[in-house]
């Protein structure tokens, strides 16, 4: 696997070197290059890889982002506000190339002339919504690059142009890119106060799909916990405050209510209800403002669209973490709509996956509820789904949870599941992905069927035998 990288500058030596001392052209100096590279295990994703072309003023060789870029940092040391706006459309068009084309501007200080650029910008409305496009584009995958300045400018522009919704997009955009794989930027950004502003976007742009799309998937990035550089973050103190004192679960509702033939927006909403349902009463709180019901209703009407399909299963995971929630579910018919689903898009491994979670805690410690799932099908389903995506691990150990849940507190089930052909399937789940051993064991031992247990530790002094 390729772990060794280059400067963009070893890179450009090399092809020029292809193309004066070889006299290759540019394209098969370039081509070259890049094999040559590749040869050696070196992994070229920060390296532009494109030929130098020479700027229109003096004979210099560079790439065109940096052209971009200079020509950027020359209209800002003139003010000229016009040539400014233009070139910042032409630095986003370069930025939004790929991750090599960013980082490279990066390394030339680009976000201290973007930055600088949008503060210029801020009381010239058509020429600052390009600033904040081209300082989002440049966050895209760097959110390093975000300091307490650009936290304050990107706060301030939402403060001052609520009424905005192109604005909102945009700034918003930033603020996710720069959350995302970030702590403490998120940290940052909740202790001054985007919470509110986020949720308020909702609010104030609420017929306007790409406001409420960014603003939703931006709340969701503020649970994330996606920073290996940190120990611990505070994804579930900051989905707590959406919910507590920013009325998060009651806003996202209300606004997909709005958008019931837009089914991308309702898979960014859904996404983000699973998200915020961290605490036994917030899953009740979604129930009780409509949630559940809008979801199921959702589900049937939307039941082609697998992404959104796929976002209501993940939901209907989350809140049935609550046991009244549980009961909730299965009254609201919402296992028969789960296993159509998974019927309907069982080529679809997330599906799959989802649905058998989705059933399993609806499942757990519910006996009548597990009655209801096994007469609509739900455990030949999972079986299915066993047998469609058996290189899944993901959909093996949530069909081998379903199974043992539906017959821990109900034994009567045990040996028509076993005649559907579960012990096979669970057996070949077992020995194909290791990080399902565990879940297949426990499924073959409540099923009844021979399985090796090994006790991991006696209590006795020596190491846990495996």
């Amino acid at each position: 696997m390729a772990s060794r990288r280059i400067t963009q500058e070893t890179f450009d030596t090399v092809v020029q070197e292809n193309m004066t001392e070889f006299e290759m052209e540019p394209e098969e100096a370039l081509n070259e290059a890049i094999q040559q590279f590749e040869s050696q295990g070196v992994d070229l994703i920060n390296v532009v890889k494109a030929v130098q072309k020479t700027t229109a003023e003096t004979s210099d060789q560079k790439h065109n982002v940096l052209q971009a870029l200079d020509a950027l940092q020359k209209a800002l040391d003139l003010m000229d506000l016009d040539e400014m706006g233009d070139h910042l459309t032409n630095f986003t068009k370069q930025c939004s190339l790929d991750f090599a084309h960013r980082h490279l501007a990066a390394e030339k200080s680009a976000y201290s002339t973007v930055l600088s650029s949008c503060k210029e910008l801020m009381s010239d409305r058509p020429c600052l919504l390009k600033g904040v496009q081209a300082l989002a584009a440049l966050l895209d995958g760097q959110p390093d690059l975000l300091d307490s300045e650009g936290q304050d400018l990107l706060l301030d522009i939402l403060k001052q142009n609520q009424s905005d919704a192109a604005l909102n997009v945009v700034t918003i955009r930033a603020i996710h890119h720069s959350c995302l794989m970030h702590e403490q930027n998120r940290q940052d950004l909740v202790q001054r106060g985007v919470l509110p502003l986020l949720t308020g976007a909702i609010v104030i742009h609420g017929t306007q799909p790409d406001v409420i799309r960014e603003a939703s998937s931006t709340l969701r990035v503020m649970t994330f916990d996606d920073d290996i550089r940190v120990p611990f973050g505070r994804a579930h103190d900051h989905a707590k405050l959406i919910v507590m004192e920013n009325d998060g679960l009651r806003i996202i509702i209300e606004a997909a209510k709005a958008f019931t033939d837009n089914p991308l927006v309702l898979s960014e909403l859904c996404a983000t209800l699973s998200r915020l349902a961290v605490r036994n009463e917030f899953c009740q709180d979604i129930v009780d403002l409509g949630g559940l019901n809008f979801m199921v209703a959702l589900l049937a009407d939307c039941i082609d669209h697998r992404e959104l399909v796929r976002q209501v299963l993940s939901a209907f995971r989350a809140i049935a973490g609550n046991d009244e929630v549980k009961d909730a579910i299965i009254n609201a018919g919402g296992t028969d709509l789960i296993v159509l689903a998974m019927n309907r898009h069982m080529g679809s491994p997330q599906i799959c996956e989802q649905g058998c979670a989705a059933l399993g805690m609806v499942a757990l410690r519910k006996p009548e509820n597990c009655r209801v799932i096994m007469e609509g099908s739900g455990a030949l389903m999972a079986l299915q789904a066993m047998k469609t995506h058996p290189a899944e691990v993901n959909v093996q150990k949530q069909a081998c949870m379903l199974l043992r849940n539906l017959v821990a507190r109900n034994p009567d089930f045990i040996q028509l599941i076993l005649e559907m052909g579960a012990e096979l399937l669970i057996l070949r789940a077992k020995t194909t992905h290791r990080d399902c051993e565990d879940l297949a064991k426990a499924a073959l031992r409540d099923l009844g069927c021979k399985v090796e247990l090994h006790e991991l530790w006696t209590g006795q002094k020596g190491g846990i035998c495996r």
